[in-house]
């Protein structure tokens, strides 16, 4: 279906909006199906994120600054999100051994479990842009996007 026809309509300013608002459309689409596969494992995407970062230095961990400058969506508070990982037993903080203010945040074998458990689920949506695009055009797409996000 085309944009036009998905937002029922058929003007824009100029090519730069309409691609904004193709972007947008594209990017909230995949967005809810994230959405609706982290909602099946009673997360939040947001969540999600911290816990796939943490995994990244699992059995390490990384203090609140360093996940936010690595998520993939800023999160407004990622400290509430810690806690209730936390309080989920996904993820646990500790105080850093270089700092006695600072505490350090790593993902426990629960979280990873549950990790395990989402990758098909998560796969899913590599498979269905895989399916949507030859090779050529998700490179190209990635190539765009961080085109755009470049500073």
């Amino acid at each position: 279906m085309s944009l036009e026809k998905r937002i029922k309509q058929t003007r824009f300013s100029n090519l730069g909006e309409k691609a904004t608002i193709n972007l947008l459309v594209a990017s909230g689409f995949m967005i809810q199906k994230f959405d609706t596969i982290c909602a099946e494992f009673d997360i939040t995407r947001g969540q999600y994120n911290v816990l796939r970062i943490l995994r990244g230095v699992y059995p390490g961990g990384h203090p609140r600054s360093e996940i936010i400058d690595r998520m993939i969506e800023r999160a407004p508070d990622v400290t509430r999100l810690l806690d209730r990982l936390e309080k989920q037993g996904l993820a646990e903080r500790i105080a850093s051994s270089e700092d006695a203010r600072l505490s350090v945040a790593r993902i426990t074998k629960k979280g990873l479990k549950l990790l395990d458990t989402m990758s098909s689920s998560i796969a899913e949506l590599d498979t269905y842009l895989i399916q949507k695009l030859t090779d050529e055009e998700l490179v190209r797409l990635s190539e765009i996007c961080e085109k755009i996000y470049k500073e």
